[in-house]
């Protein structure tokens, strides 16, 4: 059997019609069907009987990327320049977090999901790149105007002997970067586990944990191309097969 992965959605009212709706990136959902799991969509609406009783069939749960998580879950002000703002979403997903953590379900961060598993597990955010650090080079971290979302943005430097460079094949790599928040203070038990040239955390894992991995960068948009990219979702879809068969 092919085991069930739940990737968590973004509530947006369509500028078309008002209709509120869940969506996921489908860049998400392929990367996943192509690593031999079954995505499922985890509506963000749902009251918390409901979320827990989609949870429960869940082999893994994969956080993608979206808007900007609100700063109260990591007990400071909002700053100016923060944008998208989903309730629903920061709702659902700091719960599932935090019920997988518990359960050593299998979880897989990429983007604003990266962040979100810290900040569900007690870690903190970098709101605003630009005006928040003085050291970074915000530009590496935005999409240029009018460039795919695959281009490639800056290096990073990964850990010897971490999941994350056996999964990659390589210390050195350029990735692709759509953020401008980060990760400030990890959750209590992650290692960092990958950097870029101006030190932002791009990567992290729990180790001991059956499958904890968190990427800053946007896997699913080189994953077509990159087998290594690939790889990622190949590891973490292995590790729910596993778990599905305990």
């Amino acid at each position: 059997m092919q085991p069930l992965i739940g990737v968590t959605t973004a509530v947006r009212v369509l500028s078309t019609n008002g209709i509120t709706v869940c969506t996921a990136y489908t860049a998400i959902l392929s990367a996943v069907e192509r690593a031999g799991g079954l995505p499922v969509m985890i509506p963000s609406n749902m009251g918390d009987d409901t979320l827990r009783a989609i949870y429960a069939r869940l082999d893994g749960v994969l956080l993608p990327g979206g808007g900007d998580i609100d700063p109260k879950y990591f007990d400071e002000a909002p700053h100016p320049a923060l944008d998208m703002l989903d309730p629903l979403r920061d709702n659902a997903e700091v719960k599932l977090v935090r019920w997988a953590a518990a359960d050593e379900v299998p979880l897989f961060g990429i983007c604003r999901g990266h962040q979100v598993i810290h900040v569900a597990l007690g870690g903190s955010l970098i709101q605003d790149i630009p005006s928040q650090v003085t050291v970074a080079t915000p530009e590496q971290h935005a999409l240029p105007e009018g460039a795919a979302r695959s281009h490639p943005s800056h290096a990073i430097q990964v850990a010897d002997n971490t999941r994350l460079a056996g999964i990659l094949g390589n210390t050195q790599l350029i990735v692709n970067s759509i953020h401008h928040q980060a990760v400030k203070t990890p959750a209590p038990g992650f290692v960092i586990t990958a950097t870029s040239p101006d030190g932002l955390i791009e990567a992290s894992e729990m180790p001991g944990k059956r499958f904890a991995l968190t990427v800053q960068w946007h896997p699913e948009d080189l994953a077509p191309d990159d087998p290594h990219m690939q790889g990622l979702f190949d590891a973490f879809v292995q590790a729910s097969a596993e778990r599905m068969e305990r």
